[in-house]
């Protein structure tokens, strides 16, 4: 399976970062199997730094045994329902390690951030709230979170993302 992350900087040798950021999934190296996602991820990160800086995307290989042959605790949200809800809040409101070695599901990008957030203050219910995302296009992303799952990751390449290829 290939998988792209999408960042200002080449990564060969993919490794977690300590952030100051709640992530959805946790602690991390995220990537996802769709292109223009990473493309666009690439993108806003670009931004992030006022452009003074690529966008890159990285492509890596995995076997994808990997992810049911059992060597490795997988957690695969199959959509956006109660229980990744649970999760990603739960992570998005503290480092609190849990126990998964990747962890496969939707992502909650920033257009979805203001549901999570009228969530998270009490104002949409968890019905409410998954009815909305259901009204979002979702992307997938796949994190992983110790470094023995990371020497899974093998790199194939990378590229430069400018902003009229996303579309």
């Amino acid at each position: 399976m290939k998988l792209f992350h999408g960042s200002i900087e080449e990564i060969k040798v993919p490794r977690i970062l300590e952030t100051q950021r709640l992530l959805d999934f946790g602690r991390g190296f995220y990537t996802t199997s769709m292109k223009p996602q990473a493309e666009s991820w690439a993108l806003i990160k670009q931004k992030r730094f006022s452009g003074n800086s690529d966008a890159i995307v990285t492509v890596y290989e995995i076997e994808d045994s990997v992810f049911f042959a059992g060597e490795f605790k997988v957690k695969d949200f199959q959509a956006a329902d109660e229980e990744w809800l649970d999760f990603i809040v739960a992570n998005r409101r503290s480092y609190n390690p849990h126990p998964y070695d990747i962890v496969k599901g939707v992502v909650a990008n920033d257009s979805l951030y203001s549901t999570l957030l009228l969530y998270e203050a009490n104002v949409l219910t968890k019905l409410e709230t998954i009815e909305r995302l259901k009204t979002h296009k979702l992307f997938d992303q796949i994190s992983f979170h110790n470094n023995t799952i990371l020497k899974e990751l093998k790199y194939i390449e990378s590229y430069f993302v400018s902003k009229n290829v996303i579309s």
